[in-house]
């Protein structure tokens, strides 16, 4: 996929710019093995981290061997993880897409996603029903693998559509591949990780779903949304006092 060159230049500044707010590079948030990080990934869907983190520490104390999940009553492992948005449907899907990677790769293990290239590792994950392109560039982003995907939540897809990085109908799924091509092919895992918490933090900090505070963006002059949505006067404003702001360390 090309990027158009004027968002590629956009996904940089944007990504220069928060990175000067937030503070890159930013740590890693853990450190699971990639079966793990999967269950994990599966957990936060429509979940607050709080919520999910406290489902995946009641999982894993329950359930020491992923195996022992699969073979549970499903019963037992929604009430495990009721604090979780959709336990019910969560539960029977964490214990069939388990068993498919049982059955796919032959043992309970994904550490073997980091010998493939990003895209088949990929590729690979999302063959299994369940697995979709958030879940799959999670797995290998955030796990220990440390491989150069990029995940893309609610937060950092809000964030994207309302500067203009994507269309205002692109949905979450097929964003990934967009916004993915629209950064450095060259770039490393921290740099794809900092480029999703970046988004992610300004869309829970700033950029609000329903009330965005744009007036206080560092964006403003960047964002088609918050233009249309302060007077002209405030975006002149914030136009003309803008030039040293990529490397202002302000906290939304």
């Amino acid at each position: 996929m090309s990027p158009d060159p004027d968002l590629a230049d956009k996904a940089l500044a944007i990504h220069r710019r928060l990175c000067g707010v937030y503070g890159c590079p930013i740590p890693y948030f853990h450190d699971l093995d990639p079966l793990s990080e999967l269950v994990s990934s599966l957990l936060s869907h429509r979940t607050r981290n709080a919520d999910s983190g406290r489902a995946f520490k009641a999982l894993r104390a329950r359930y020491p061997d992923w195996a022992m999940l699969i073979d549970a009553p499903t019963g037992e492992v929604e009430a495990t993880i009721a604090g979780v948005t959709w336990p019910e449907l969560k539960a029977p899907r964490l214990q069939a897409v388990l068993a498919a990677v049982r059955v796919r790769h032959g043992a309970l293990n994904l550490d073997f996603l980091g010998g493939l290239d990003v895209a088949a590792a990929r590729a690979w994950l999302e063959a299994i029903p369940g697995i979709g392109p958030k879940t799959s560039a999670a797995v290998l982003a955030f796990s220990s693998l440390r491989r150069p995907a990029l995940p893309v939540d609610s937060h950092h897809h809000r964030v994207a559509q309302r500067t203009g990085l994507i269309g205002p109908k692109v949905d979450v799924g097929p964003a990934h591949a967009i916004l993915r091509a629209q950064l450095p092919a060259a770039w490393s895992a921290q740099d794809l990780y900092d480029n999703h918490e970046v988004l992610m933090l300004h869309g829970q900090r700033c950029c609000h779903h329903r009330s965005p505070a744009c007036r206080r963006c560092v964006l403003l002059d960047l964002c088609p949304t918050g233009q249309a949505r302060m007077p002209e006067a405030a975006v002149a404003s914030s136009r003309a006092g803008r030039p040293r702001r990529d490397a202002a360390a302000r906290t939304p």
